[in-house]
C-alpha cells in the first residue's frame, strides 16, 4: 500500500507540472528505441563468477549465427574482419516491455566492434532513417528490417549494405536500460541548457511505457541522472535531431562502461537477475565466457554515427537519410572500425549503391560530419 501511495504521489506531481508542450509529447505514440551497447559487456562480466546457469535467463529468439546472410567479400577484407568480433545492438520501440522479436522497429542500431587483440571497443550508430536495402529486395528506412524479419534480417541488412560479418546480436528495450543504470547508481551527465527541459518532457512517455517513475531534472549542469532521466536524455530528438540523439546515446554508453568496471559483484549479480530476462541475444555460452574472461581489458574507443556523408530527402512523402553515397560511406565505416585503408566494396554494395542513388537522387558528396 505504501509503495502504491508513493507512486501515486509521484504521478500526481508529474501531472501538475504538465505544460501544453509536455502534454503533446506525452500523447505521441511513436517510441524512440534506446539501448546501452556496453550493457552487453557489463552483463557478461558476471558469467565467470556465477556460472552458466544464469545464461538461461536471456531470451532465446531462435536465431542461429550460421543462418545470418553475409556478402562475398574480397579476401583481404575477410581477413581483416577475422580480427574483430562485431555485434549488432538493437534498441526496440516495443510497446510491450520484454517483447523483443519481429514486429518491432529497431529505432536504435549500433555496431559494437571489438578488436580481438587490443580489446578496444568502437561504436558506430546507424541512423534509423537511413535509406538502405532491407535485405529482402526492398529499399527504405533501415529500422524496418527488424520489424519485418527480426534480428536475423536486421543483421543481414547491416552485413549486406556495409560488407560486415555480424552474426551475433543483443536486443533490449527501455526498461532494461533504466534498471541497469539505477542499479549502477546513475550516470553523471553534463546536461546542456537546451536539453534539460526535454529530459522532463520525455520522462512522461517513458514512464507510461515502462511503469517506472522518477523526479524531474531541475536545470542544466553536471549531475547524476537516474535510469529514467538518462533514458529520457537519450531519447531527445528536438536538439540536434537524430544525429544529436545518437551522440547522446553513445555518451551514456561510455558512462555506463566506466561505472560497470567499478561495480561490485553484488551489483553485477542484481543486474543479472533483474535485467537478463529483458534481453534477447544469440551469443553462444562459450563465446560469452571467453568475452567475460577479457572483460576488464576492454577499453572504449571512438564512437561515431553513420552515414557520415548524407543528405536529408523525402521519398514517398517520408523523411529519410540518404547516403551520399553508400559506397563512400562504407569505405569510411571500414576505415573507422577496422583501420582498413585499402578496402574495396563487394559487388553487392556496388549494386545497392547504384539503386539507392537512383531512387533518392543523392550521389557522393563531401563529408557532412556526425
Amino acid at each position: 500500500m505504501a509503495a502504491n501511495t508513493k507512486a501515486g504521489n509521484t504521478r500526481g506531481r508529474q501531472e501538475r507540472k504538465l505544460s501544453k508542450k509536455q502534454k503533446k509529447i506525452r500523447r505521441r505514440r511513436k517510441l524512440i528505441g534506446i539501448l546501452a551497447a556496453e550493457l552487453l559487456l557489463l552483463l557478461i562480466l558476471g558469467i565467470g563468477v556465477w556460472g552458466l546457469g544464469k545464461l538461461d535467463k536471456f531470451q532465446n529468439l531462435d536465431v542461429s549465427p550460421e543462418d545470418v546472410e553475409m556478402n562475398d567479400m574480397e579476401d583481404a577484407t575477410e581477413e581483416v574482419l577475422k580480427g574483430y568480433t562485431n555485434i549488432a545492438l538493437f534498441g526496440l520501440d516495443t510497446r510491450e516491455m520484454g517483447e523483443l522479436g519481429a514486429g518491432n522497429r529497431s529505432d536504435t542500431i549500433i555496431i559494437a566492434s571489438i578488436n580481438n587483440e587490443t580489446k578496444e571497443v568502437k561504436l558506430a550508430s546507424i541512423f534509423r532513417d537511413t535509406y538502405l536495402n532491407r535485405a529482402d529486395d526492398t529499399y527504405g528506412k533501415c529500422n524496418a528490417a527488424y520489424k519485418a524479419g527480426g534480428p536475423n534480417q536486421a543483421m543481414a541488412m547491416l552485413n549486406k549494405n556495409f560488407d560486415l560479418n555480424i552474426k551475433y546480436f543483443v536486443s533490449v528495450d527501455f526498461l532494461a536500460l533504466i534498471k541497469t543504470i539505477d542499479l549502477l547508481g546513475g550516470v553523471d551527465v553534463d546536461v546542456k541548457d537546451n536539453e534539460w527541459e526535454w529530459i522532463n518532457n520525455y520522462m512522461y512517455e517513458t514512464t507510461a511505457v515502462t511503469g517506472e517513475f522518477g523526479v524531474f531534472v531541475e536545470g542544466p549542469g553536471l549531475q547524476t541522472l537516474s535510469g529514467l532521466q538518462a533514458t529520457a536524455y537519450c531519447r531527445i530528438r528536438a536538439v540536434g535531431n537524430d544525429y544529436g540523439r545518437t551522440e547522446r546515446q553513445r555518451t551514456v554508453i561510455s558512462l555506463i562502461a566506466q561505472k560497470a568496471k567499478k561495480a561490485s559483484l553484488g551489483t553485477i549479480n542484481k543486474i543479472i537477475d533483474e535485467v537478463f530476462p529483458l534481453i534477447a541475444t544469440n551469443i553462444p555460452k562459450a563465446e560469452m565466457i571467453k568475452m567475460a574472461a577479457s572483460m576488464m581489458s576492454y577499453e572504449m574507443g571512438e564512437t561515431s554515427g553513420f552515414p557520415t556523408m548524407r543528405e536529408d530527402v523525402k521519398i514517398n512523402k517520408a523523411d529519410v537519410v540518404a547516403p551520399a553515397d553508400l559506397e563512400a560511406n562504407v569505405r569510411e565505416l571500414h576505415k573507422f572500425l577496422f583501420d582498413e585503408d585499402d578496402y574495396y566494396p563487394s559487388p553487392t554494395v556496388i549494386q545497392f549503391n547504384d539503386e539507392i542513388c537512383s531512387q533518392t537522387g543523392v550521389y557522393a558528396k563531401e563529408d557532412s560530419g556526425t
